[in-house]
């Protein structure tokens, strides 16, 4: 097939629906499938772009603040010659967009698509304005996916309380052998005292503050456990000031951190924790974390209790609760045999996650919905045929 993975965000910047197309395209391509890109792309990009993507890159890239973090999104309104003379020279099998009633660029794309239309739906929030406002214009972009993929049960009950409808629960997917092959302890965990890792963009969302906090009550206990933080973001000097102030010295900032490396530091910890309070779709650091064999301490919330069930690949508590996270944190620091009990529990669970499977079922789903499409469709009667109809059949008896 010939396929296009439609993206609305800055594709080389590194985040959640990027490297899940990313995977995604690398499966397709390993089982023979000609695969495109077509998503805005700024001029300095982090993440190096794996050789042997097609992409298109189309529209200029505009930083955005939204869901408690900052959206990487293409606002032009002059992309639809650009895609449509894309989609006209290609003549793609399936569409797949991701995130598809974001603007500009997948909405532009939807309105002019001949093809199969797969949307996948990622976000989660408690609430959306723009699809309430925004629903009576949406609606028709939503009539043009023919399936709709969501990647976890709060993803899907989010978008569906808008758009009703049928969606499929595809979820992310992990480089599984890359986080469970062993890795050798790094230099800076080998000095002494338990090690807890916390990876995530430094946002507020992802709760650090609150497991700062749960950090004395773990020092209570365990005097030389060591926090180290992975990750880079805006609140990153505002966290290192406040552990200087203090005069902390047992956490540790690496800044960002490569995807060759990062599994190094999951090996290296005995617990990993996110704190994140919410507006999460899935939990990726949770399935390296479980991958890598290593218990976790998580807040419980949707997209996090989709991948850990309490009391077998870890521990959930509440969100924003520091004492919960230091009890938890004590627990499995004073528990060599739960914690490994846990990490068995993690790596099994983890393997249901490996982007192999994801990207087979998500070729499944595009022959399922491809073949309800071709199937002939019985002629609609008029809504007003209907109603009379309905009317007819009511007086009769």
């Amino acid at each position: 097939m010939k396929i296009a993975l439609v993206s609305p965000y800055d594709y080389p910047y590194p985040g959640g629906v990027t490297e899940h197309i990313s995977h995604l395209a690398s499966e397709f391509r390993r089982r023979g499938h000609e695969v495109h890109i077509i998503a805005p792309q700024s001029q300095t990009a982090e993440r190096h772009i794996q050789t042997g993507e097609i992409i298109h890159a189309v529209g200029r890239v505009v930083p955005v603040p939204a869901n408690g973090s900052v959206a990487r999104i293409s606002l032009s309104l002059r992309l639809s010659r650009q895609v449509k003379e894309i989609l006209e020279r290609e003549q793609f099998d399936v569409i797949h967009l991701h995130e598809p009633l974001l603007p500009a660029l997948p909405i532009t794309v939807l309105r002019h698509s001949h093809s199969l239309n797969i949307g996948t739906f990622h976000a989660y929030a408690q609430s959306n304005y723009a699809y309430f406002y925004g629903k009576p214009i949406l609606r028709y972009f939503v009539r043009k996916l023919h399936g709709r993929i969501a990647v976890s049960p709060p993803a899907r009950d989010f978008v569906a309380e808008y758009f009703p409808g049928e969606y499929e629960i595809i979820p992310n997917g992990i480089d599984y052998e890359r986080f469970a092959a062993p890795r050798e302890l790094l230099p800076i965990c080998r000095n002494g005292g338990p090690n807890i890792l916390f990876v995530g963009r430094l946002e507020k969302r992802k709760g650090l503050k609150y497991l700062l906090r749960a950090m004395a009550g773990v020092w209570d206990h365990f005097p030389e456990a060591r926090l180290i933080v992975v990750g880079s973001g805006p609140l990153l000097e505002d966290y290192r000031a406040l552990v200087e102030a203090h005069r902390v010295r047992n956490v540790i900032f690496t800044g960002f951190v490569s995807g060759e490396d990062l599994p190094s530091y999951y090996h290296s910890c005995d617990v990993f924790c996110a704190p994140s309070t919410g507006q999460e779709s899935f939990g990726i650091v949770l399935l390296e974390a479980m991958a890598s064999g290593k218990p976790l301490v998580a807040s419980d919330i949707p997209g996090y209790n989709f991948v850990v069930t309490h009391g077998v690949e870890g521990l959930l508590v509440p969100p924003k609760d520091e004492q919960a996270l230091a009890l938890s944190l004590v627990r499995l620091l004073s528990d060599p045999v739960l914690r490994a009990r846990m990490g068995e529990a993690g790596k099994r669970r983890a393997a249901e996650f490996s982007w192999d499977k994801i990207a087979d079922r998500v070729l499944d789903f595009y022959a399922r919905t491809e073949l309800v499409r071709s199937m002939p469709k019985a002629p609609q009667r008029s809504r007003w045929r209907r109603a009379a109809t309905s009317i007819s059949h009511f007086l009769t008896g």
